[in-house]
């Protein structure tokens, strides 16, 4: 889960490996020093810089840049390292911001682990004069690390920074000269791998939505520049025009795992039969980078490429990765990013041509001798040719990258296999039981207004970091249809039935089991595939019946919580059923007393850790009147409407997407199909 972190708080790690991303409207260099536990440093030697870039445990860019990642093993440190800070600093320069003040975007940081898995994020903001600034602590408490939110900037630049962590002014000034000096090359945006749905909430995290949101953004400007004329994009803002993720109360949704990292060939070594990419002709070179990939915000122009013989014709599969699994679900991540950043660039573009078209008319119609007559009406019409032309360019540009993307997306579906692909696909005409878990199932889709029809799947890693939640109490985005409240309700225990299967279907048989929990009995049509094929039993119902079913999942979370402590997995009893489980809990929180609804909150935070994952479908309105105490609760599930919502955010430019739930096909028995599979293959 990830935390949206405000100055000077902290959080508990839970990591010790750990990627800190940092993003900014403009070139910075990133630093670190480590420090004992007093926070002093004993000498130059401390401090990581670009001319110094890796310590054990600490490895930061060698560059200014405008993304960096800093790695950091806190178990790999030296016994005197206590806290380690991380520094970001201003590498000067014309044409650059003279202080984090003028810097737009400001600067963010987002924690998580080496596996992709979002733990906090801060924008650093509040700054004026400052040249460095000490953004973020790892520290260790009595042998806990946490992380906390610094953001103490100094206008004597980096060399104050030093000296007021102990080093000597002489040796500070020496140390911040050479940092500089050994990062005078061109600034370059670091190569980034694909980062998480992470844009960091404050009650939740984020592809997020939440209280707070604020998006990883940065490397926009030079795209919305490459829109534009040659002689307008000196002129471009390095900023962008990113929407802000919609709230959805105290709750927030989230889709925590990014795309997976590729693992490494050996030199020589092939992928083996089908995990191999397709073939080239001879002579020629096959690369998993994508044609339209390149890192954002470099402030160059690409080169212009030869004259293609034909339009490049796209190909699933077409991203890094062992299986032809894994590389699907890169793909459709790197076109989920490319989607996010080619809006982005038209948007940054559009607003800088209208701020454009403001500044000439003022110019223009600043002596009121002007305003009227000819002058006027042909200042007008200057201004408004001018900003034709430029949104004209850009959306050009647009159109351009949206129609590749519409061709991606017309062959990555069909090879999609069934975990990924949506209820009509035919891949579940012919489901059979995988002998593997799956590497992440489609919990609907994704798309922006600017091409609506270009869908992108929302895939999320297996096993689950989280449990999930159906709101059955949220409306519809603006313009749908909105069902009447007990059409909601009925939709949402619909909608969590899909889920519940497609998470089945991407198990092995018997890997994955479900429990329920319907009080009042009003899911049981909408169980009745799950029910009829034996892979749910009927729920119980009434007060007794919750309590009892809570009971017996809370005691496999414990038991299995214990055995991991201490190490003894084969001493659990012979009648704990070792598979994962799913608990579905309907029309919550009716039949639930104050004892049940701990045991809820117990099982959504410790539950995740042993394999143990909820699937509530409530409306939070109903549980008013518990106050705040449920709100760790509904924070620690991602939300998912049964309606088309916008309460999604993407990790890279904070644009807010319309989130199209999953749907079988009206008369299709498609689920009861794929219960029957499951069902014979347990047999």
């Amino acid at each position: 889960m990830t935390a949206e972190l405000v100055r000077g708080q902290n959080l508990p790690l839970p990591h010790t490996r750990l990627e800190i991303r940092v993003s900014a409207g403009t070139p910075l260099l990133a630093g670190a020093t480590l420090a004992d536990d007093a926070g002093r440093l004993s000498g130059p030697g401390r401090v990581v810089h670009p001319g110094a870039p890796a310590r054990p445990g600490v490895t930061i860019p060698t560059r200014a840049a405008t993304e960096h990642l800093v790695t950091l093993d806190l178990a790999a440190l030296d016994p005197e390292t206590h806290r380690i800070t991380v520094l970001l600093v201003l590498p000067g320069g014309p044409g650059r911001p003279g202080s984090f003040g003028s810097v737009t975007p400001p600067p963010r940081l987002s924690v998580g682990g080496a596996a992709g898995a979002g733990v906090a994020g801060y924008t650093l903001t509040g700054l004026d004069a400052e040249t460095a600034v000490a953004a973020l602590e790892v520290y260790r408490r009595q042998g806990v690390w946490k992380v906390r939110a610094v953001g103490q900037g100094y206008a004597g630049g980096l060399s104050a920074l030093l000296a007021d962590q102990g080093l000597a002014p002489a040796s500070a000034a020496d140390l911040a000269a050479a940092t500089l000096a050994a990062a005078t090359a061109e600034a370059r945006p670091a190569h980034l791998p694909d980062a998480p749905y992470d844009a960091g909430t404050g009650a939740g995290t984020g592809i997020s939505a939440g209280p707070g949101t604020h998006a990883a953004t940065g490397g926009i400007a030079a795209s919305a520049a490459a829109a534009l004329p040659p002689a307008d994009r000196a002129a471009t803002p390095a900023q962008t025009a990113s929407a802000p993720a919609a709230t959805t109360g105290a709750a927030a949704a989230d889709i925590p795992s990014g795309p997976a990292a590729a693992p490494k060939a050996p030199t020589g070594a092939a992928l083996p039969g089908p995990q191999s990419p397709p073939s080239a002709p001879p002579g020629t070179t096959i690369s998993y980078q994508h044609p339209r990939r390149r890192p954002a915000g470099s402030g160059q122009e690409p080169a212009p490429p030869a004259p293609p013989s034909g339009p490049e014709a796209p190909w699933a599969g077409d991203a890094a990765g062992w299986t032809m699994d894994e590389r699907l679900y890169n793909q459709v991540w790197g076109m989920f990013e490319d989607l996010a950043r080619t809006t982005a660039a038209y948007r940054s573009a559009v607003d800088f041509a209208d701020s454009r078209r403001e500044q000439e008319l003022d110019r223009a119609l600043a002596d009121p001798r002007a305003r009227l007559g000819s002058a006027g009406d042909a200042a007008r019409a200057a201004a408004g040719a001018r900003y034709d032309e430029l949104t004209g360019r850009a959306r050009e540009s647009l159109d351009r990258d949206l129609a590749q993307l519409t061709a991606e997306a017309e062959v990555v579906e069909p090879a999609l296999p069934p975990a990924y692909a949506p209820w009509d696909h035919p891949a579940w005409q012919a489901y059979r039981p995988p002998a593997e878990p799956a590497m992440a199932v489609r919990l609907g889709d994704l798309h922006l207004p600017e091409r609506p029809e270009l869908r992108i799947p929302v895939l999320m890693r297996l096993p689950l970091e989280r449990g999930l939640w159906i709101d059955g109490g949220r409306g519809p985005a603006s313009g749908a249809a909105a069902p009447d409240g007990a059409g909601l309700r009925e939709l949402a225990v619909r909608t969590a039935v899909m889920h519940a299967v497609r998470l089945l279907a991407a198990h092995p048989p018997g890997a994955y089991k479900l429990d329920a929990v319907d009080p009042a009995g009003t899911g049981a049509a909408a169980f009745a595939p799950l029910t009829a094929a034996g892979l749910l039993a009927p729920p119980p119902q009434g007060a007794a019946g919750v309590a009892a079913v809570l009971d017996r999942v809370v005691r496999r979370v414990e038991l299995v919580r214990m055995a991991m402590r201490g190490g003894a997995a084969d001493a659990l009893p012979p009648d704990l059923d070792p598979a994962a489980r799913l608990l579905i809990v309907n029309d919550f929180p009716y039949g639930f007393d104050d004892r049940s609804v701990t045991r809820l909150r117990y099982l959504a935070d410790e539950g995740p850790a042993v394999g143990v994952h909820l699937l509530l479908v409530a409306d939070r309105a109903d549980a008013a009147a518990y106050g705040p105490v449920l709100d760790p609760l509904w924070s620690s599930l991602l939300r998912l409407p049964p309606v088309p919502d916008e309460h999604l955010a993407d990790p890279w430019v904070g644009h807010a997407w319309t989130y199209q739930p999953p749907v079988v096909p009206a008369g299709s028995g498609v689920l009861g199909g794929v219960g029957a599979a499951l069902a014979a293959s347990r047999r």
